[in-house]
């Protein structure tokens, strides 16, 4: 049966193949070569069969449901595209896949763009799909859809982290497009409103090199010192022209901005995705201006209508205040008087205790004490003293009498000491001289001097440029000097410094 099926691919015409199965008879007698079908191996078959397929149909479209989708290690994506009456297997490889500007999931309705054929491994026909797009939504609405979800799973849209613009900008950054119009309306309205002053950061607002500049022009701004707000936008245009404020690059910078960024895309029935994650957004770019640029007439108009008010506040404060104040006058001056009374009495006593501490005061009183104690001191003293000049007159006579006492003695015992010590000192002394003596011989007769007073000379090799004195290594071979080297020869009493003109070499 299964060959019949596979005979019945083969791409012949129905009439010719009923034609040979009729003129086929079943018969249990060999048949003859010549009837016999030709026999093809499994591989043959089924590449000429995918051949048959794809010669056949070439490149077609296919609309189905996506389901059981199924992306592999290598990056290539299996599904099947179904309807109410069949299944199609689809393969998509990778490189393909890439290149589709949405992210295909189950329960997706696309249409497949590619050529059908036969699977050689498990003999299963497929399609090997190389472009989609969704049957209903384009692939860009699409594409933009799926961003949104991702972005807005991430938190980009969550209204908890929206900033508050600031109310006195020191500077405005502004990225849009250098020759757009949206530059000179953002430009005019803040003139008219507050000069003020701005940082323009020049971008590509359109095209497909549009996103990195966008993201370029924001980092410049957000590293800028007084930039404290920041303006992106441009005029309007079509979805295609507005793309670039759809890319998911320009929405992570400006989430990553470190001011505030208000975006002015387009008129006001365009809503970007630069709209949604931007902390607030401008219907237009005079909006925009308008919205971080402050009033000037409107705040002064303010700050008088405050003034007004304050000064009013202060007069109603200064009445209630003297109006509470004037019943506690009364009060006030008898606590006064009192207070008065009580330091006035205090600053008579202490007048009264600066004069006792006055120095002409303390000088008399301390005269007067100074005075009572000499007295007392030379009523003290004086037997005192005669009592101490009799201890020290009976001290002197005892010290005279011991001293006449024990000098003789010490002085015999003194001079015994001393002449045994130079009798001891004679006995260590004489040993030593006698080493010494006979040291210094031994240290005379090695002498390389005395060598030199038996007629004997130090020979040496002199470099020229050192001058007479300098020396090198003593010459004790005649090979080690070439006729026409200076040489120094050391004698006992000074050197002298030749020229070698010869030499004899001892060969022993």
């Amino acid at each position: 049966m299964s060959l019949v099926r596979c005979v019945c691919s083969w791409p012949v015409g129905i009439a010719t193949e009923r034609a040979a199965m009729a003129s086929t008879q079943l018969s249990f007698r060999p048949t003859s070569p010549a009837g016999t079908p030709p026999v093809l191996s499994v591989a043959q078959l089924v590449r000429q069969a995918h051949a048959s397929l794809d010669a056949k149909f070439g490149v077609v479209w296919v609309e189905g449901e996506v389901s059981n989708l199924r992306v592999g290690a290598a990056g290539h994506a299996f599904f099947t595209l179904k309807d109410d009456e069949a299944m199609l297997p689809v393969a998509m490889w990778r490189s393909n896949l890439e290149r589709l500007r949405f992210r295909v999931a189950d329960g997706q309705t696309l249409r497949v763009c590619g050529r059908v054929g036969i699977f050689a491994k498990q003999g299963r026909f497929q399609m090997y799909g190389e472009r989609a797009e969704p049957a209903g939504l384009g692939a860009r609405a699409l594409a933009l859809e799926q961003r949104k979800a991702k972005l807005a799973a991430e938190g980009l849209f969550d209204p908890a982290r929206k900033r508050r613009l600031p109310r006195w900008p020191r500077a405005v950054g502004l990225v849009t497009s250098a020759h757009g119009a949206a530059l000179g309306d953002i430009l005019q309205v803040a003139q008219r409103r507050c000069p003020s002053r701005f940082v323009v950061a020049p971008a590509t607002v359109q095209g497909p090199e549009a996103p990195r500049s966008l993201v370029r022009a924001l980092q410049r701004l957000s590293q800028h010192p007084a930039v404290d707000v920041i303006i992106i936008g441009r005029g309007g245009g079509s979805a295609e022209d507005l793309g670039a404020f759809d890319d998911e690059r320009v929405a992570r910078a400006i989430a990553a901005c470190p001011v505030p960024v208000v975006s002015a895309v387009g008129h006001e029935i365009d809503v970007t995705i630069c709209d949604l994650v931007a902390d607030v957004r401008a219907a237009t770019p005079s909006q925009a201006a308008e919205l971080t640029v402050p009033d000037r007439a409107a705040a002064l108009a303010a700050f008088a209508v405050a003034r007004q008010r304050l000064r009013r506040a202060i007069l109603r404060r200064q009445l209630d205040c003297r109006a509470r104040a004037e019943p506690c006058l009364p009060r006030l001056s008898a606590a006064m008087r009192r207070s008065a009374h009580e330091r006035r009495r205090q600053l008579a006593e202490l007048e009264r205790a600066l004069a006792g501490q006055h120095p002409r005061e303390r000088i008399v009183r301390d005269r007067r004490l100074l005075g009572a104690l000499e007295r007392r001191l030379a009523a003290a003293a004086g037997p005192m003293l005669a009592r101490r000049r009799q201890l020290h007159a009976a001290l002197d006579r005892q010290l005279l009498q011991l001293a006449a006492e024990l000098l003789p003695a010490r002085r015999a015992r003194l001079s015994a000491l001393s002449s045994r010590l130079l009798a001891l000192g004679g006995g260590l002394v004489q040993p030593a001289r006698l080493r010494i003596a006979r040291l210094s011989g031994a240290l005379q007769a090695l002498s390389p001097l005395a060598v030199l007073e038996r007629g004997y000379a130090v020979v040496t090799l002199a470099d020229p440029s050192d001058g007479a004195s300098a020396r090198t290594a003593v010459v004790t071979d005649a090979r080690d000097v070439q006729p026409g080297a200076p040489i120094v020869v050391r004698l006992r009493r000074g050197t002298l410094r030749a020229i070698v003109e010869g030499r004899n070499v001892d060969e022993n």
